[in-house]
């Protein structure tokens, strides 16, 4: 009877040693998948703001500099109308990029996507063997 008992115990303790290996296991795919979540999204946002301030800079100068030359070539016949219809291209432009710019923020996929869903799917496979 004792006997009995001890492999029951054995079983018992191989079962949930497994149980925790697996666990193990599983974490430290999660925190792999996890940190390179993290690192990919690091170096994306880091281009996209390098390429966003660059062409930022060039636009900013090309527009300043086409500005000036129109009112530079209009400037003995219809300075104030040509200034009146470049400020308020200008304003229309910016709005339409802040409308952009908010439309992309709230579309944004959500951070770590995929490691949330593998961990979703973990959890149901843990769930469904309990």
């Amino acid at each position: 009877m004792t006997n009995q008992a001890n492999n029951s115990g054995k079983g018992l303790f191989e079962s949930l040693s497994c149980l925790s290996a697996t666990l193990a296991a599983m974490l430290h795919t999660r925190l792999t998948l996890l940190s390179l979540d993290i690192e990919e999204e690091r170096e994306h946002a880091i281009l996209q703001l390098i390429l966003a301030l660059s062409a930022l800079f060039f636009v900013g100068v090309g527009v300043v500099l086409a500005a000036l030359l129109l009112v530079v070539v209009y400037w003995d016949t219809q300075r104030i109308f040509v200034l009146a219809m470049l400020a308020g291209s200008f304003l229309l432009a910016g709005l339409a990029v802040a409308g952009f710019a908010l439309h992309k923020v709230r579309s944004k996929p959500r951070l770590f996507a995929a490691s949330l869903s593998e961990l979703h799917k973990d959890r149901q496979q843990l769930e469904s063997r309990l």
